[in-house]
């Protein structure tokens, strides 16, 4: 019961300051990021990201010093012609306007919204949403696309969901260009 083990404590750097390798990775959708997850699991610390706004948004937090608990954090101010999304709350936002996004609204959105200029097949939409492979009902996605054409309508934004005709979706702005005077 008296017995004390001696602790070994190896010579040389300390281990908090050594440096570690940081796996950072960005992918628009939930199933992107959960198989990432899985395929870099135990390669190094992982942080994953939907977009490189969040992404600039988490590395531009200030440091504080030790024992100052940092201000509250305040949603950040929207651009007025930009369609923000926020994961965390499952929101979509426009201006000073905002609607709540089902898991499937806002994984569709996000995952248009990350390649705007790209179209994207019925299968692609509904493996990225659905996360199944080998189901592609095309009616599911039409569907969603419909609930999700009426909330950003709500909105009052421009940015619609375009049919290509024999190729698939995707996310397009129809707001007239702002004609400044002078």
């Amino acid at each position: 019961m008296g017995e004390v083990d001696e602790i070994a404590v190896p010579d040389g750097p300390d281990p908090a300051q050594e440096l570690y390798p940081l796996v950072i990775a960005v992918a628009p959708s939930p199933a992107e990021r959960l198989r990432l997850a899985e395929r870099l699991d135990g390669v190094a610390p992982l942080l994953l990201v939907a977009d490189v706004a969040e992404l600039r948004r988490l590395i531009a937090v200030p440091r504080q010093p030790p024992g100052v608990m940092p201000a509250p954090s305040t949603p950040p101010d929207p651009v007025d012609d930009a369609l923000l999304i926020d994961s965390a709350r499952s929101t979509a936002r426009y201006g000073d306007q905002e609607v709540a996004l089902t898991r499937l609204e806002h994984d569709l959105l996000t995952c248009l919204k990350a390649e705007p200029v790209r179209v994207w097949s019925y299968a692609e939409l509904h493996r990225a949403v659905w996360r199944d492979e080998g189901l592609e009902r095309r009616a599911d996605v039409q569907s969603l696309v419909k609930r999700l054409r009426r909330k950003l309508g709500e909105l009052g934004t421009g940015v619609t969901i375009d049919v290509v005709r024999g190729v698939g979706l995707r996310l397009a702005d129809h707001r007239q260009p702002r004609v400044g005077g002078g």
